[in-house]
């Protein structure tokens, strides 16, 4: 349809300098539909306003323009330390994100202050701040905010600032109480005058949500907008679709020992002056395959961030947010709300947990007009989700054209060898490796992305490992297509002096006594030291006898001199059921925490 005149900024009555930062600074010539539903109920018919709304469709300012048109508009205006707006994100990102876009508005108005406060910084500072310089608008995250009201805190008193609240907005709802901060928001919500508009936006409506607008908000208005709409410039039409019209969406199918590969020729060919997001599953993930990408590209920007981070996160959220290129390897912490400028790119190194998950990472580029690319790299068991991620999210996704991908082995070659210098990437590398396949195992897609489908053997080479970690996933597994590094494994060294001094000390000691220096319980036997070389040719002694013993047992079945077994005969010496017993012993420890995970390499023999 035509471009509607209601759907103009001009038909609202907004404040001059409110209509010249959207039209000046942001450019944007008309409204989203869910910036015309809540602005209008907001501002029109005074009523609160509980809104169902996807990725990409202009909340922000649903909620800000409203928000500042009541403060704007008040017979009395705020005084300094007056709080007349209220905005709790989930997270720093968010946060800090929805504070930038606020700081857009407030350099073209004059006496409205804000102040961003988040969690992991010393709630000193934020206090400090808010008694010297006040604060008409606060945007918090719901620990902080909740930290900030509760305790006790000489000369502050925010519950008495927030008397003259006009409106409070809960962004991101759902993972609001995804996250667990249902009672901070319930602390908080105590502290609130009653006569305020309340604005709860979520991307989706659950049983928990019903119950936040409930005790939150009083006969709310609900607005629902199941898909993005936007303007397209060519046709002057607004659109309704899945993901951004701009947006194309790519698919390559590649085996999991070249994607790395294939990751850092694309990033190459395509150009490290753009800027990139990549996502992966886990933590662990995120900060092994920071190092060996920087190590395989030393030229590119690279940054890193993940929910374990804390206090980083926020500083390097802002760095990525400022730089004009660069890659952003991340989790999905980065995957709901947030909207760094000019991402050329997202790609996605392994399918999300989720399939509304896939749309918030693609919707990361291609914002508010502009165009965009989301690739996700699939492994050939991985092919279903193709079909998968259409039917449930209609998304069309195209496939990529083909690569001419650099030399696999170079690049594994290229990876190893890092390790080999540092033993803190090596231990990095296996604890990426592990998180993978347990997230895998966890995967709500399930049914398609089948763990028992994984190419392990493969999975390992394209994760650079040195070896197989021992872990239950692997057991009965073909892994005959990874060829570990036969090296003692003992060998490779910390590059930090005080880490491997220590090590150093403790691994002397265990060759000497059988013990591990900090173990919390001592073995009842030392288990006897032998050199790696000796012990490594025990073991293959061993493995040659049980191969003769089945080859002997065949060939007597063959002639008709032995019976075929109908049970498993114990084809173990003493020694090795005693070994058998001390390995299942020793996994008890490490899963009870009573050993270190450095301790059991050791002990269990992986270096063999």
């Amino acid at each position: 349809m035509s471009l509607a005149p209601s759907l103009k900024w001009e038909s609202l009555n907004l404040s001059e300098p409110v209509l010249k930062t959207i039209k000046e600074n942001f450019k944007f010539k008309c409204m989203t539909p869910i910036q015309v539903e809540s602005i209008k109920n907001f501002l029109e018919k005074k009523k609160d306003v509980a809104a169902e709304a996807v990725t990409g469709s202009g909340k922000t300012l649903a909620f800000l323009v409203p928000m500042l048109e009541l403060i704007l508009k008040r017979s009395d205006p705020l005084k300094k330390h007056e709080v007349g707006g209220l905005i709790i994100s989930p997270t720093r990102e968010l946060a800090t994100q929805t504070s930038h876009v606020l700081a857009e508005f407030l350099n073209n108005i004059e006496g409205v202050t804000q102040m961003l406060t988040l969690g992991g910084n010393p709630i000193e500072t934020d206090v400090k701040a808010f008694n010297k310089n006040g604060a008409n608008i606060i945007v918090a995250t719901p620990g902080r905010l909740e930290d900030l009201l509760t305790r006790k805190i000489p000369n502050f008193h925010l519950h008495k600032s927030l008397k003259s609240l006009e409106m409070l907005v809960l962004d991101e709802a759902d993972k609001l109480l995804e996250l667990g901060f249902e009672k901070p928001i319930n602390t908080v919500l105590q502290y609130l005058p009653t006569q305020r508009r309340t604005g709860l936006f979520s991307a989706t409506q659950t049983k928990q949500v019903a119950m936040l607008v409930k005790a939150g908000l009083r006969n709310p208005i609900m607005v629902i907008v199941k898909e993005k709409h936007c303007l397209n410039p060519k046709s002057n039409q607004i659109e309704s679709i899945s993901t951004p019209s701009a947006l194309q969406n790519y698919y390559t199918i590649c085996d999991a020992d070249k994607k790395l590969a294939f990751l850092v020729t694309f990033l190459k060919k395509n150009g490290l002056n753009s800027k990139y997001m990549l996502f992966l599953s886990t933590c662990a993930c995120v900060e092994y395959f920071s190092i060996i990408l920087r190590s395989l590209i030393p030229e590119i920007n690279l940054f890193s961030l993940h929910g374990k981070m804390n206090n980083k996160r926020y500083k390097i959220f802002e760095l990525f947010w400022k730089a004009e290129r660069g890659i952003l390897i991340c989790t999905d912490v980065m995957a709901r709300g947030v909207d760094i400028p000019e991402v050329n790119w997202v790609i996605q190194y392994d399918p999300p947990n989720n399939a509304s998950s896939f749309v918030h990472r693609a919707g990361r580029t291609a914002r508010v007009g502009k165009s965009g690319s989301s690739l996700v790299m699939l492994m050939p068991n991985e092919d279903a989700y193709i079909h998968f991620i259409y039917s449930n999210q209609k998304v069309i996704l195209e496939l990529m054209p083909e690569l001419e991908v650099e030399n696999v082995d170079l690049i594994v070659e290229k990876v190893r060898k890092r390790q080999l210098k540092d033993r803190t990437i090596f231990d990095k590398a296996n604890k990426a490796f592990v998180s993978y396949i347990q997230a895998y195992s966890k995967h709500e897609c399930h049914l398609l992305l089948r763990i028992k489908d994984l190419e392990f053997g493969k999975l390992a080479t394209g994760f650079g490992l040195l070896r197989l970690p021992k872990m239950p996933e692997l057991k009965n597994k073909d892994t005959s297509d990874f060829i570990p590094v036969d090296i003692d494994f003992n060998s490779i060294k910390y590059q930090n002096n005080e880490r491997e001094e220590s090590r150093q000390k403790k691994l002397q000691n265990y060759m000497e006594t059988g013990i591990w220096l900090g173990q919390t319980k001592h073995k009842k036997g030392l288990k006897q030291t032998v050199a790696w070389a000796d012990a490594k040719q025990k073991k293959l002694e061993r493995r040659e006898k049980r191969k003769k013993k089945k080859e002997l047992r065949k060939q007597m079945e063959l002639e008709g001199k032995a019976k075929a077994k109908k049970k498993r005969e114990q084809a173990f010496s003493q020694e090795e059921l005693n070994d058998l017993a001390k390995d299942i012993a020793l996994m008890k420890k490490l899963k009870n925490k009573k050993i270190s995970k450095e301790q059991f390499d050791i002990e269990f023999g992986e270096n063999v």
